[in-house]
């Protein structure tokens, strides 16, 4: 087979992956994608069950199982869950992690124009250009709803 058509083929290939990933990681899926991207070490299905307060483990180890076959988590000798893969679909799209936390990313905006807004009128607090300060109070605006917007809709 030729190099070029292999390569055709593998992204084609991964292209049906992350569309399959996309269409199955919803609900309760996701929830407990989103609690393993946040935890980031093994976990047992019982811990995933009391943190996501599911009824029973069963719930938990049927997701758990789900995530495994789509290829995100693997599972260790002694039985835990850990995270294999970190795919940005849906409304991860929108979060970055850093630490254990997972931020939206209109936050880093909305931070850099508050900021921004701020060092302006403390910088020019006597001539304010009134262009300039109602650009960056829109800007600020629009960044900040979009970030509680993002916010709302994540899945934990």
């Amino acid at each position: 087979m030729p190099y070029f058509l292999s390569i055709a083929l593998s992204d084609k290939s991964k292209e049906k992956s992350v569309n399959k990933i996309e269409a199955e990681l919803k609900g309760k899926t996701l929830l407990v994608y989103w609690y393993m991207i946040k935890r980031n070490s093994p976990v047992g299905i019982r811990e995933v069950q009391r943190a996501l307060r599911f009824s029973s483990p069963s719930i938990a180890h049927h997701h758990l199982d789900k995530l495994i076959s789509l290829g995100l988590l693997e599972k260790d000798e002694y039985g835990r869950y850990f995270l294999k893969e970190y795919v940005e679909v849906g409304i991860l799209q929108f979060f970055t992690k850093i630490g254990k936390f997972m931020l939206p990313r209109y936050s880093f905006y909305a931070s850099f124009f508050s900021t921004l807004l701020i060092a302006y009128v403390y910088q020019y607090a006597g001539a304010l250009n009134v262009f300039a300060l109602l650009s960056m109070t829109i800007a600020t605006i629009i960044f900040w709803y979009e970030t509680l917007r993002v916010w709302r809709r994540k899945p934990y």
